[in-house]
Parts: C-alpha cells; sequence; structure tokens
C-alpha cells in the first residue's frame, strides 16, 4: 500500500515536474519535426533537380543537404530552441554545421552503401529510385536521430524547465454557527486638542 502522496516509490510532487519536463520534449520534437520537414523537402527537390541536370550522385547530395541545412539551422534557432540561451550565434552556427556534416556523413554513407556497394552486384541499386530510398529515406531518418540529439546537448545547450509552482491549499470554510459572533467595541474617541 502506498502512503499520501505517493505513487509507488515517485512522490506525487514530482509528477508535474515530470509531465512539464515531457511535454516540452514532446514540442521541441515537433517543432524539429516541422523544421526538418521543410528543410527535407527543400533537400529532396534540390537532390532530384540536380540528378536531371547531370550531376554525379554523391555530389548531388552533398550540394543538397547544405542548402537544406542553411534552412534547418534558422529554423531551429528561432523558433524550436528560441526559448535557450544564444550567445554567441558564430559558435553556434559552426558548430551546427560540424555536427550536421556527421549526420550527412550518415547519409552519404547510406547512399555509397546502395548505390556502389550493392549497386555493383545489382545494378537496381543505382537507379534514382534506390538512390532516393538509400539517400534520402533510410539515410536521413538515420541522420536525423543523430541531429535531434546533438543539437540539443551541443549547439542549443540544455535548459532546464521551472517546476511548475504547487497550487495553493484549498482552504475549507469553517462551518457557519447560528449565533452571531461577538461585535467589537466601538472604537475610543479621539481626544481633541486644546488651544
Amino acid at each position: 500500500m502506498t502512503g499520501a502522496g505517493t505513487l509507488g516509490s515517485v512522490p506525487a510532487a514530482f509528477l508535474p515536474a515530470l509531465r512539464a519536463r515531457f511535454g516540452a520534449l514532446v514540442r521541441e520534437l515537433s517543432k524539429f519535426g516541422t523544421v526538418g520537414g521543410i528543410a527535407f523537402a527543400i533537400d529532396f527537390a534540390i537532390f532530384n533537380v540536380l540528378l536531371h541536370q547531370g550531376f554525379e550522385s554523391l555530389l548531388a547530395k552533398t550540394i543538397s543537404t547544405v542548402l537544406a541545412t542553411t534552412v534547418a539551422f534558422a529554423g531551429n534557432r528561432y523558433w524550436t530552441w528560441r526559448h535557450r540561451e544564444h550567445a554567441n550565434m558564430a559558435r553556434q552556427y559552426t558548430l551546427f554545421f560540424l555536427l550536421n556534416a556527421v549526420g550527412l556523413g550518415i547519409g552519404l554513407t547510406c547512399l555509397a552503401i546502395s548505390h556502389y556497394g550493392l549497386g555493383a552486384f545489382w545494378p537496381e541499386f543505382q537507379t534514382p529510385l534506390a538512390d532516393n530510398i538509400s539517400g534520402q529515406f533510410v539515410g536521413t531518418a538515420v541522420g536525423t536521430l543523430f541531429r535531434f540529439w546533438s543539437y540539443r546537448r551541443f549547439v542549443f545547450g540544455d535548459t532546464v524547465v521551472p517546476d511548475p509552482t504547487p497550487a495553493p491549499p484549498v482552504e475549507v470554510p469553517a462551518r457557519e454557527s447560528t449565533a452571531t459572533p461577538p461585535s467589537a467595541p466601538p472604537p475610543a474617541p479621539r481626544a481633541v486638542p486644546r488651544m
């Protein structure tokens, strides 16, 4: 049996703080996902335009990712994590792009394994459809998980969600009695100074 004010081994006062932290994380993930979706659409469109223009697959992916990253940085800095400290924009911008380069490397690795590794044995892996699946979907999914974690941790810093203030205790009015309370004595007369 649990004591009053606890839920198992978790104190009841801890639950609102946990709920607030979880809610903040969900909001960040939603905003990050929206910004990422827009950046993904830009990446996808530019990648395919460059492929149709005759660019080599890895070069096309590099160019499209760099352009989409610029959009993602602005969206994440000024919307997703705008509530976090932004003391040194040059440092944030540089760190964002370095970590994004790791994310790009993850996407390029998936594309290279598919296009050049598996494509050497099966030509179907060298088609634009296969390049899109391996580079855009598989590579982007794995790279996005890394990006969210690293941007939140290293670029935009940790923030502490303030604990919600506990609600003031509810006062239960005392039972009214039928007897009237004693009246206060009348105020004493003020002394008037003599002249």
